[in-house]
């Protein structure tokens, strides 16, 4: 073999030894990636699903968990739920986890889809260059949720679309808020981490008022859950802005507030996790958000 030949040969090998133990993603076992075109917002998501270990013995029909945040989110929900379904007994769920929009960047997508209105005073930059931020689209999202998420996941799984739960953490928290103070029933029980009540001056007490002027009734179950490091350093005075907000505080005082008006058919619990922070607390959340409505064994 000519001298060049022999070189060529030995390259193709190297190569083929290189890509056959060349590193690959890991993947989450018994879990599906779906594409769905939100009609009206002429937006495309993706859908994350993760199926119970019984899913493919029976013919059962499972709670579901809806997750917002998915990108960082659906593996630990996914994760836990297992976790807690295999070890401690707990009910299995399938669980959805809700994209940010494709082509759009997380912060991006999160502040417009998971918030109520476009805050009256505002210094955010977008990170999406050349695109301006955006704001309030939450209604919309809602309906895109519940009038084109739940028709697929109803017609694809087994789900019991009468036991959905919602899971968001601070702006996600926002958006389930949204959801309970217009359509309560969308969800049959809330899991609300550390929600960022100090938004556009506090607009959630308002619609909380707002509702309670025009409503005897407000069906959901809720578990709110917060870091309890997550309050106003001392000597700081606090009001209704993301910089001087005691996000403790909000949430003592929102769930006063809903608790005072004794809605029939109202359950909320508050649970402040000592020594976690607004980054550390939402596995806590989950985990107790989650023992607040299934069932165990």
């Amino acid at each position: 073999m000519k001298p060049v030949s022999l070189l060529l040969a030995l390259c193709c090998l190297f190569n083929q030894a290189q890509a056959a133990s060349a590193p690959v993603p890991y993947a989450l076992p018994d879990t599906e990636v779906r594409d769905i075109r939100a009609q009206a917002l002429q937006r495309d998501y993706q859908l994350f699903v993760a199926l119970p270990d019984s899913y493919r013995e029976g013919a059962r029909r499972y709670p579901v968990v809806f997750v917002v945040d998915a990108d960082y989110s659906f593996a630990v929900v996914r994760n836990l739920a297992q976790r807690l379904a295999r070890h401690a007994g707990m009910e299995e769920v399938i669980v959805v986890g809700l994209s940010y929009a494709k082509g759009d960047g997380g912060v991006y997508s999160r502040r417009r889809d998971y918030t109520p209105t476009t805050p009256r005073k505002h210094d955010y930059r977008s990170d999406m260059p050349g695109r301006q931020p955006a704001f309030g689209e939450a209604p919309a999202y809602a309906k895109f949720i519940s009038g084109e998420v739940f028709p697929l996941i109803a017609s694809q799984y087994r789900a019991n679309m009468g036991r959905k739960i919602f899971v968001g953490h601070s702006y996600g928290s926002l958006l389930g808020l949204q959801i309970m103070l217009t359509e309560p029933r969308t969800f049959e029980h809330y899991i609300l981490g550390s929600p960022s009540l100090w938004y556009d001056a506090g607009v959630m007490f308002d619609r909380e008022q707002a509702y309670a002027s025009s409503h005897k009734d407000l069906p959901a179950s809720v578990f709110f859950g917060i870091g309890g490091l997550e309050r106003l350093p001392a000597g700081k005075k606090r009001s209704r802005s993301e910089e001087d907000a005691d996000m403790v505080a909000d949430l003592k005082e929102f769930n006063q507030k809903l608790t005072s008006h004794k809605f029939a058919g109202l359950s909320t619990r508050v649970r402040v996790f000592d020594d976690e922070d607004h980054a550390s607390v939402f596995p806590l959340v989950l985990t107790h958000g989650l023992r607040a409505y299934l069932k165990s064994k």
